[in-house]
């Protein structure tokens, strides 16, 4: 008897032993925080940090750190009188050679998306609207661009004397790049295809119309060269960009497109976006790519303008349809649906509008430095839409705010009531998108209706 219970006391040490041990492994785990204060940055409150863990960036403008820590101090460092907020940093997912001949692709070839916005109309070079972007910067937080980005835009069209690379994250060292030209050195080129949405761009000895091609576009690397990244660098990255409101474009309206999201609203990112509409930047951002499994951040947090993505019932139906084929005037709903994979809005998300993210062709390479072109689909390709639409609205009404553009926006967009539509999906066969109204916000944007109530 007394042999037995020997060997069970044995045993529930044993396994005491190997459950705290398990514990304590966890525990130890070092893991990258973003903090955000609910006071200055000081000294002082450095210091009580330090005792945490490793502090890695400082951005003042909004009283907000990273830090590396042992993943059990998390909850004391939220307890903290001074912490506002504090959270794992959160996954973020979405050189010169020739130059373009011309500086802008105003009188470029139509293609349907930007029919479907009604930016431009089928048979003809002339745009139906009378803004085109020009005085308006564009910051695209992305993956950068190519080497080969002069072969597709205008070096006048984009801005290299402020174009960034923020690297770094999740507990890394996440600073910007010491490497002043990483921008233009992406090797993913989803930066580049969102891009040439907003500006246009050369496509061999032909010319696509961009939605605000006289904008000038700002390259900020925040997603590394597999198209990922970390909050914590698409935060610098917005502060940047308000920074440069705040400075040396303090007489220039200011749009941000964040092609980018993932499952969870960051503190830090949340605080970088207010003070980036604080300043009078614009944010626009995709809506997320996951269904009914609900929106992406920072698309769903409420001052972002969001975009979720839609197609044309025309697609696939000739050849070369996608620049050949007239999207019908008046814009009518029924020519329209909501792609099957565009986030739909859950409670406490805030969906605004829809814009062309089906089968939007655009400059994309999977061999580096050779020049091609693929169709994307994706909320990544319906946002830069809607950034460009509010590029012209805030030419035409530079004082526009962020508030003020995104109710002209879902006052004037085409609604898209719940329903089905039969598209072609490239293969010739024909498949049912249906979808509910938490799949459109307002419903499709058209620039020409949010010009005409732009004040």
């Amino acid at each position: 008897m007394k042999k037995i219970l020997f060997y069970t006391i044995i045993i529930a040490i044993f396994l005491i032993s190997n459950v705290s041990s398990a514990f304590a492994g966890q525990g130890n785990n070092q893991i990258g925080i973003n903090v955000l204060l609910n006071t200055d940055i000081t000294d002082p409150i450095l210091a009580s940090l330090g005792n945490y863990g490793r502090i890695n960036d400082l951005v003042y403008e909004i009283d907000a750190l990273t830090m590396k820590i042992p993943e059990r101090n998390l909850v004391t460092i939220k307890a903290l009188p001074y912490v506002a907020a504090a959270n794992p940093d959160v996954e973020r997912t979405g050189a010169p050679i020739d130059t373009v001949s011309v500086s802008n692709f105003t009188g470029g070839v139509s293609t349907w998306d930007l029919d479907a916005i009604n930016i431009t109309d089928f048979g003809t070079t002339d745009r139906q609207v009378a803004f085109d972007g020009a005085g308006v910067y564009v910051a695209v937080l992305d993956t950068g661009l190519l080497d080969s980005w002069r072969q597709y835009f205008p070096q006048e069209r984009i801005a290299v004397e402020y174009a960034k690379s923020f690297s770094g994250g999740g507990g890394e060292q996440g600073n910007v790049s010491e490497q002043p030209n990483k921008w233009e050195h992406d090797q993913n080129s989803h930066g580049t295809h969102v891009t040439s949405t907003i500006l246009g761009y050369q496509m061999l000895p032909r010319q696509i119309n961009g939605v605000a091609p006289m904008a000038t576009v700002i390259p900020v690397k925040v997603l590394n060269q597999n198209g990922s990244g970390w909050s914590s660098a698409v935060a610098q990255g917005i502060t940047y960009v308000a920074d440069l409101k705040d400075g040396p474009l303090a007489d220039y309206p200011v749009v941000i497109n964040m092609s980018l999201g993932g499952p969870s609203l960051d503190a830090m990112e949340k605080a970088a976006i207010d003070y980036a509409v604080a300043e009078g930047v614009i944010v626009v951002a995709s809506a997320g790519n996951e269904g009914s499994a609900g929106m992406g951040y920072p698309g769903a947090y409420a001052p972002v303008i969001s975009v979720a993505a839609s197609g044309w019932v025309g697609e696939w139906t000739a050849a070369s349809w996608w620049r050949t084929l007239d999207v019908p005037d008046p814009t009518n709903a029924l020519d329209f649906y909501i792609t099957d994979f565009s986030s739909r809005q859950l409670s406490g998300q805030d969906l605004d509008v829809a814009a062309p993210g089906s089968w939007v062709v655009g400059p994309y390479q999977v061999n580096s430095g050779q020049i091609s072109y693929y169709y994307l689909g994706g909320t990544s390709m319906s946002s830069p839409h809607v950034a460009g639409i509010v590029a012209l609205m805030v030419q035409k009404n530079p004082a526009l705010t962020a508030a003020q553009a995104e109710a002209i926006l879902t006052s004037t967009a085409l609604p898209l009531p719940p329903g089905c539509r039969n598209v072609n999906d490239g293969s010739g066969n024909i498949v049912e998108f249906c979808w509910e109204a938490d799949a459109t916000g307002a419903g499709l944007a058209t620039a020409d209706a949010a010009l005409a109530a732009t004040p």
